[in-house]
């Protein structure tokens, strides 16, 4: 890329950043307006940067990014419902057994410390 195109992808990352920050001091500072139109310009300010930052080298290559992990998410399988329940009770019954385990470790290591210290009934 040149100079003078980084430059301009500047220019437009700059003016995308200027747009959305006067969309969010309008919608704060004019509590005079309705509700919705005050989102309306949030969002319309959202788009207009979003549209300069696509316009960018930057805003380009995410662009292509975000498609390329949305064809990737279409490739995932996906687990049925019932893998998924089997291996949540699977999950539920080994964190209860382990509970179990960890609190006999530390009873023992209670009971050990009390009887070394004396301190046991």
């Amino acid at each position: 890329m040149t100079a003078s195109g980084r430059s301009a992808d500047r220019v437009q990352l700059l003016l995308g950043v200027a747009a959305l920050v006067v969309g969010l001091v309008l919608y704060y500072t004019q509590t005079q307006l309705h509700q919705l139109v005050r989102v309306g310009i949030v969002l319309g300010a959202a788009g207009l940067a979003g549209y300069l930052v696509y316009r960018t080298e930057i805003g380009k290559r995410w662009a292509q990014f975000l498609s390329e992990t949305r064809k990737e998410l279409r490739l995932v399988v996906w687990p049925t419902r019932k893998e998924v329940l089997n291996t949540t009770v699977m999950i539920i019954v080994v964190v209860i057994i382990m509970g179990i385990f960890l609190w006999l470790v530390d009873m023992f290591f209670l009971w050990a410390v009390e009887w070394l210290t004396g301190r046991g009934g």
